[in-house]
């Protein structure tokens, strides 16, 4: 068969072409008077704001949406949260909570409006917590700040936005005998204000001896830092004050004592008097064992003057003082195991005094020493400036 000549068609060729070229033309363009097919509108989302600032103690803020169509907000920044409302349609808001910042250093975090392909993004800062003022008479360790304190220099009764007192029957823990109260029973004071002196006081009424159990900033708690407090400790076979620290939040269910981990900074008991300890508590070190971590010096003059019992604990060690000389000292054994270091989460301060038990009331009580009160100067705690 002969090839046609390049740009020469035959009679018979353009009688087959001519209306295959008229067909495509048609698809190419509009025939017979047809419009062109819309495009599909593009998506779009048009947040009101492009950037959000929250101060350190948090809040919230909102702003609206305008989208194509349906649309989502989200955050990957864990003290961000996020409140929407109208995301099905083509308007709508957002209301952005913040969390305080304790850090001493500005944090950013960013939100992400999504609707169709379209993107959008709203910056979010946040100024740094700021340094308190310090009284010039109180020493702040190098390299720390004051972050907490109660000096009881004002009011009659602790302090209710810093302490919170326990109530519980006797026989709570440890077999202990006193009912801690709320403050006051029978109008009398457990906790009292005076003189810059906090005093806890155990004392009977009837058959019953009340007394006073304060738990300090406790659902917020710290971790790691520098916990201090100046005390008086009571007299009389029976007493049992202490000084020490528990994880904040702590589900008992799921994370119970020991295995949640134990503080104490500072116990004496009445019978062995001016013998003060601090010890440890672990799921594997804990005084039902017999296996907790415990160190005892005599402190002459604990009944009868003020001293500073001091805690320093870091991600590495937790080491205790007294009057500034060290006295336990227990390191982090790197293993990354609960059951020797529940150590890496916040704890609250506790103050109380315990009358009898366990170890108080280990070689009798004698009720003649009633009322018995431990006297607190201050307490403070100081963390690393980050």
């Amino acid at each position: 068969m002969l090839c046609p000549v390049p740009g020469i068609f035959s009679y018979d060729m353009k009688k087959y072409l001519l209306p295959l070229l008229a067909t495509v033309a048609c698809s190419a363009v509009a025939c017979g008077g047809d419009e062109p097919a819309p495009a599909p509108e593009a998506s779009s989302v048009k947040p009101s704001v492009e950037s959000i600032s929250f101060e350190y103690g948090g809040g919230s803020s909102s702003f609206t949406v305008e989208t194509s169509g349906e649309w989502d907000a989200a955050t990957s920044d864990a003290w961000l949260s996020l409140s929407k409302t109208g995301t099905a349609s083509k308007t709508g808001s957002v209301t952005v909570t913040a969390t305080e910042n304790t850090a001493r250093t500005e944090r950013t975090g960013k939100i992400t409006i999504i609707s169709g392909r379209a993107r959008a993004e709203v910056a979010v800062t946040q100024q740094p917590r700021p340094a308190q003022p310090v009284d010039p008479s109180i020493e702040v360790p190098e390299g720390y700040e004051l972050v907490w304190n109660d000096e009881f220099n004002s009011g009659s009764v602790p302090d209710p936005a810093k302490w919170r007192h326990e109530v519980q029957g006797p026989g709570w823990v440890n077999n202990e005998l006193q009912t801690y109260v709320n403050g006051a029973y029978d109008g009398r004071r457990v906790t009292e204000i005076a003189d810059g002196i906090l005093s806890i006081t155990a004392f009977k009424s009837g058959n019953a001896v009340y007394s006073g159990r304060i738990y300090g900033n406790e659902t917020q708690g710290w971790k790691y830092g520098i916990f201090e407090a100046r005390l008086k400790l009571p007299k009389g076979k029976g007493t049992w004050p202490a000084f020490w620290m528990m994880p904040s939040n702590n589900d008992f269910n799921t994370t119970p004592w020991p295995l949640c981990g134990e503080i104490d900074i500072m116990e004496e008991v009445g019978y062995n008097p001016n013998y003060t300890s601090s010890s440890i508590h672990t799921s594997a070190y804990n005084h039902v064992q017999g296996t907790q971590r415990t160190a005892e010096r005599l402190t002459a003059g604990a009944e009868d003057d003020f001293h500073v019992y001091r805690l320093v604990w870091t991600p590495e060690a937790i080491k205790t003082y007294v009057d500034g000389t060290p006295l336990l000292t227990f390191t982090n054994d790197g293993k990354g195991d609960v059951r020797t270091w529940p150590f890496n989460r916040p704890f609250y301060i506790i103050l109380n005094l315990a009358w009898g038990g366990d170890w108080g009331g280990a070689q009798g009580v004698d009720e003649s020493a009633l009322p018995a009160t431990m006297q607190v100067d201050y307490v403070r705690v100081f963390q690393k400036i980050d």
